[in-house]
């Protein structure tokens, strides 16, 4: 009788052997070299799938701002978009036309002053639209600059020294003296009181923070523009504002929306803020939006080709997926004004929950308790009489899965050590409930030692 099995029928396909004996799976590869030969479309899935068990689990992970969870009828936009490009605005004009509609809406969310007709675009995460807010400041800049016959050189960004790094970035990449404000105990974040001794005529502008990476904590944006007003009329120095929106300009307009932050007040030239924070989509979308068409320079605009018309187009980056832009547009229609005030009133909720529960355990300090955007941070009291730090307890909760980064201050602060929880949506009330426990029986191991804990040498710095 004639044998009918087809090649992948055979055994020497690998397809009849056992997952675990075929080969990639049962050997041990070079994983730095390209591999010669193909493999099994389920033993390259197997190898991969092995490797990112070894990460930790996203949801438990309390160090990132970024969203963790999401329903399943977004993970099936996912699939249906992993195929497109988002640059390619001509072959799909519907995404691209989605994409307009999300920055309008915020542009609205924000009270700009005529949300249809201003300008902004989406972004691969925050990061890229602080860096086009900024150059949208230098560009101004330097062209009132040299309309005025004066130089262009030496342009300057102040900002607090608890910025996020990619504003570091942005002034050694685009080249601007990068002026930092020192933080103290009295005054923790960048505020009205001293900016002005910062800014001379070669400011490009004055980034507020909205959500200070470090603690959470809001900047006081108005009193930061009404110094920046009295500045104005002392000296006659026009000084724009760029607020810094990466998380809390997806909270303060659904649950602090008397706070006076955005787009009215009329010195924030520009917002950035990153959809994939509090904006509650998965990796890979940020926004940037500008108070008015005016205030983005037109030089920083390409036109390209889209409905039978023209599309501004403004980005660091090219090719990149439209999967995120229309998840973005998913959640803006899933769950509006009510929804998203929902959400974020209960990641609040529990991360005032946590933040009461630790600071009733007696060796800690709160540094805030989450009544900003939901992240909050805690000091040890004592540290120094004490034989284990906050890293220690860092490691012990680590062995229970949780992700609970301890770091420094920023420099002036540098001798303090925090703590700090970030509230996302999915951490329940009753996951809460059982990291508190966990944290106080790892606190009550602590307090137990009687000699100090052994160094273990270099710890991680701040990453998030």
């Amino acid at each position: 009788m004639t044998d009918q099995r087809t090649a992948h029928e055979d055994d020497s396909s690998g397809l009849m052997e056992p997952r675990f004996l075929r080969p990639g799976e049962s050997t041990i590869a070079d994983h730095d070299v390209f591999p010669e030969h193909e493999e099994l479309p389920q033993t390259a899935y197997q190898i991969v799938h092995d490797e990112i068990m070894l990460d930790g689990n996203a949801r438990l992970n309390l160090a990132t701002f970024v969203g963790t969870w999401m329903n399943d009828e977004s993970k099936k936009l996912v699939v249906d978009a992993a195929d497109k490009n988002m640059v390619d605005k001509d072959e799909y004009p519907r995404t691209a036309a989605i994409e307009e509609h999300c920055w309008k809406m915020l542009a609205g969310l924000w009270n700009a002053p005529d949300p249809k007709h201003t300008i902004g675009t989406s972004t691969i995460g925050s990061s890229e639209g602080a860096m086009l807010g900024g150059l949208a400041l230098k560009r101004r800049w330097q062209q009132a600059r040299r309309a005025a016959g004066k130089s262009t050189e030496k342009p300057n960004l102040v900002m607090s020294s608890a910025v996020q790094v990619c504003w570091e970035k942005f002034c050694n990449y685009f080249e601007v003296e990068m002026r930092l404000v020192p933080i103290s105990a009295e005054h923790p974040c960048l505020d009205g009181s001293i900016v002005r001794d910062y800014v001379d005529e070669h400011t490009i502008g004055v980034v507020a923070i909205m959500g200070v990476t470090y603690t959470g904590a809001y900047e006081p944006v108005q009193e930061i523009a009404e110094a920046l007003d009295a500045l104005q009329a002392d000296t006659g120095l026009d000084v724009p504002l760029h607020v810094d929106g990466a998380s809390g300009g997806m909270v303060a307009p659904f649950i602090q929306p008397d706070i006076v932050w955005d787009f009215r007040l009329e010195r924030v030239h520009s917002i950035n803020t990153s959809g994939h924070k509090y904006g509650l989509v998965y990796p890979g979308v940020g926004w940037v939006v500008w108070r008015t068409r005016d205030r983005l320079p037109d030089d920083l605009i390409f036109e390209v080709s889209y409905l039978g018309g023209s599309m501004p187009t403004l980005a660091l980056n090219f090719s990149r997926p439209g999967a995120p832009i229309l998840l973005q547009y998913f959640m803006f229609l899933r769950l509006g004004r009510d929804g998203y005030r929902a959400v974020q009133q209960a990641s609040q909720d529990v991360a005032k929950y946590l933040s009461a529960g630790i600071a009733e355990l007696g060796p800690f300090e709160l540094w805030n308790d989450g009544s900003d955007i939901p992240v909050f941070a805690w000091r040890l009291k004592d540290e120094g009489s004490r034989n284990w730090t906050l890293y220690d307890l860092q490691d012990r909760l680590r062995m229970k899965g949780w992700l609970v980064p301890a770091y420094p201050m920023p420099e002036d602060l540098a001798d303090v050590t925090v703590q700090r929880i970030v509230v996302r949506n999915g951490l329940t009330m009753d996951l809460a409930d059982e990291l508190l426990a966990d944290i106080r029986s790892a606190t009550e191991y602590l307090e137990q030692i009687q000699t100090p804990m052994p160094d273990m040498g270099n710890r991680s710095g701040f990453h998030h």
